[in-house]
This record gives structure tokens, C-alpha cells and sequence, in this order.
């Protein structure tokens, strides 16, 4: 198995102190514990109003500026010092906030993150074992009746919705800049943007090329929630949608297209699922095009925190996206596409928060 140095550094080897053994395990016991905890440390405030105080805060005056209870303050703060959140000083009774805490309070992708968790997946994770006897979403019966998330989207929570897409774009969009000099180097004027959900990429090839054209292909309902979201923006007469399930015998993908463009797409699906799409691909792939597949492969990260954001999400599609897929290993990938009758002609690494794209030819 091949690993980037820092995956490679984090798992394949057992280096933990027996106590630090010891302690990770409880701490991964009492994980739900501390996620609400963790999450509440950050909706009340507590964070940061103590990170705003020079002298750290009291547990009362804690409680006075959040406008929680003593008691709520006392078991938030006293979790968040067994989390690693915050400190205390001893003889002052003040607490301060950890580089933990400021990540948890601070950092983007972090919020995220929670939110996604909480909203999304936390009841449905409930639901993980069976999902994996199964081999079908069964915490997505928190929601609705569908078999995949991707059809009930639309029908989501409002909150839910929010949590959802803000975790999907924002692993996508920071990546999109680095994508276009890729994409653009073969200079397209037709790109097939399949699983184009909300049109954010198309939107941005649009307004990187005023000649160019990008066709979505998604389910219908996505495409609606496309449209409805790129109407009056710059360059959304230059996008068309196509409603099409991927996983059915009979779908085709649209002649035509320069660049085939896959941004975090296949990922959604099984291996098996997999082949079958990239075969649809292949089928309408000149020899002149290509095929571009972007992904965060855990196997390809710069560092072990994003390897690890990468294989628990791998949880959440098991247990309430679909119930087979996962994030990818690179090799499963390149394998994958070639089963497809495809090559990989070239990979680039380091893109946005750790995307690659896969270049594929027939």
C-alpha cells in the first residue's frame, strides 16, 4: 500500500507510551460525550468569550457572559479541560483556552465539520452497524424514506441542508482555482460537469473562459436545485442541465464534451458503480478528450488530520449516504479506471485542502 510520508508516519507504526494507549482508548469511548460537549463549548460562546479575556474567565463570570447556568458552565469547562479545550490556573480558578480550543472555536473547516457531524450524521451514526450488515444507508431513515441521501437532499431540514452543502463546497470550492489551470491547459470549449449538484464549478469555468460551455449531468431533481441557484448569475446562459441517474442500465452521457469533469463524484459510489460509470465515459470519450476525476484520496494527503477527516466521512456514506461507497485509496481509483478501458495519464496532488486530479484518456 502506497502512503504519503505523513500517512505513512501515522499508519504503520505503533509508537503511543502505553499510558497515551491507554488514555486515547477512553477517550474514543466517552467520543460522543465529548463531541456534544466540545460542540457546546463552541454554540454557548464559552470559548470565546474566555479567549477574549485577558485573564481568563471564572466559571461564574463565565456563566454571566454566555448566559448559561453555573452548572452548565462548571460541566462544559471541566469536560473541556479532560478534552484538551482549555486550562486552568490553580490558584486563580481561571480558565484559558487551549491551540485545541482555538481550532475548535476558530478554525473553518473545523466548524464545519461539527456542524456536519451534529446535524447530519450524529442520530443516523446510531445506525452504523446495521448499515454495514446491510450494505445500505440505514441511518438515512432518521430523514426520509429514499435509498440514497442524494435524493432526498432537496427534501432535508433546512439546517440540515445548510450543514450538508457547506461541508460538501467547501472540501470542492478551495480546490477550484488549482482545478481550472488544469482543466484549462487542455483549452475545452465543451466540459461535461457530471454530479454537478449546484452548478459552483460550472460557474467557475464560465467566468474563467467567456467561449466556453459546460452541460451538467445530474438526478433530476439536483437539477433543478442547479438551475434555481445559477439563474441571473454571469454566464448561466453558457450552462444546460441534463437529468440522468448514472446508476441506470439505460443513461447516457452526452457526445461532445472536450473535458469530462468528476469532482468528488465517484467517491458517492461502489467500486462496481464505479466501473459502470467510467464506462459510460469512456463510451463517448474522443481520443482527444479527456476525463477528469478529482478526489481527496486519503492515501495522498500532505497530512495525517486530513487522511483522518477523509476515512471517517467514509462512515457517513455508509451509514446515511448510500451505504456502500467510501473515500478512495488512489490505487483502488487508478485500477478502477482501468477496468473501465481507461488510462491515467497523469496525476496531480496538492490541490485546494488536498484534492488530486486523475487525467484519464481512452
Amino acid at each position: 500500500m502506497n502512503l504519503f510520508p505523513a500517512v505513512a508516519e501515522a499508519y504503520t507504526r505503533d509508537e503511543l507510551p502505553m499510558l497515551e494507549s491507554q488514555r486515547l482508548a477512553h477517550f474514543i469511548a466517552y467520543g460522543p460525550m465529548i463531541f456534544e460537549a466540545a460542540r457546546l463549548l463552541v454554540k454557548f460562546g464559552i470559548l470565546d468569550s474566555v479567549n477574549h479575556s485577558k485573564e481568563g474567565l471564572t466559571i461564574e463570570e463565565t456563566a454571566t457572559r454566555c448566559g448559561i447556568s453555573e452548572y452548565a458552565a462548571r460541566v462544559l469547562l471541566e469536560a473541556g479541560l479532560s478534552m484538551g479545550a482549555v486550562i486552568v490556573d490553580p490558584e486563580t480558578d481561571r480558565f484559558s483556552v487551549t491551540k485545541t480550543g482555538w481550532f475548535l472555536q476558530n478554525s473553518d473547516i473545523v466548524r464545519i465539520n461539527l456542524d456536519f457531524n451534529h446535524d447530519v450524521n450524529y442520530e443516523g451514526m446510531f445506525r452504523l452497524e446495521e448499515s454495514l450488515l446491510s450494505g445500505k444507508p440505514e441511518g438515512l431513515k432518521h430523514f426520509g424514506d429514499w435509498p440514497t441521501i442524494y435524493e432526498g437532499l432537496s427534501k432535508l431540514p433546512p439546517e440540515v441542508q445548510k450543514s450538508w452543502f457547506a461541508f460538501d463546497h467547501h472540501y470542492s470550492d478551495v480546490s477550484f482555482r488549482d482545478a481550472l489551470k488544469v482543466v484549462f491547459s487542455y483549452n475545452p470549449s465543451r466540459i461535461m460537469d457530471v454530479g454537478g449538484n449546484t452548478g459552483r464549478f460550472a460557474l467557475r469555468c464560465v467566468a474563467h473562459d467567456p467561449k466556453v460551455r459546460v452541460t451538467i449531468v445530474d438526478l433530476p431533481q439536483q437539477i433543478g436545485l442547479m438551475k434555481a441557484n445559477i439563474e441571473g448569475k454571469e454566464g448561466a446562459d453558457r450552462i444546460d442541465g441534463c437529468g440522468a441517474d448514472m446508476l441506470d442500465p439505460s443513461s447516457r452521457l452526452p457526445e461532445g464534451a472536450d473535458i469530462i469533469w468528476m469532482s468528488q463524484f465517484l467517491d458517492c459510489f461502489s467500486e462496481k458503480e464505479i466501473v459502470m460509470i467510467l464506462r459510460k465515459a469512456a463510451s463517448v470519450l474522443s481520443p482527444s478528450a479527456r476525463l477528469c476525476i478529482m478526489e481527496t484520496f486519503w492515501d495522498r494527503q500532505r497530512f495525517e488530520t486530513a487522511s483522518l477527516n477523509l476515512t471517517m466521512t467514509s462512515l457517513y456514506f455508509t451509514a446515511l449516504a448510500n451505504g456502500n461507497s467510501r473515500m478512495y485509496h488512489s490505487d483502488v481509483m487508478i485500477r478502477l479506471v482501468g477496468e473501465a478501458g481507461l488510462s491515467v495519464e497523469s496525476v496531480h496532488d496538492g490541490l485546494g485542502e488536498g484534492h488530486s486530479i486523475l487525467v484519464c484518456r481512452k
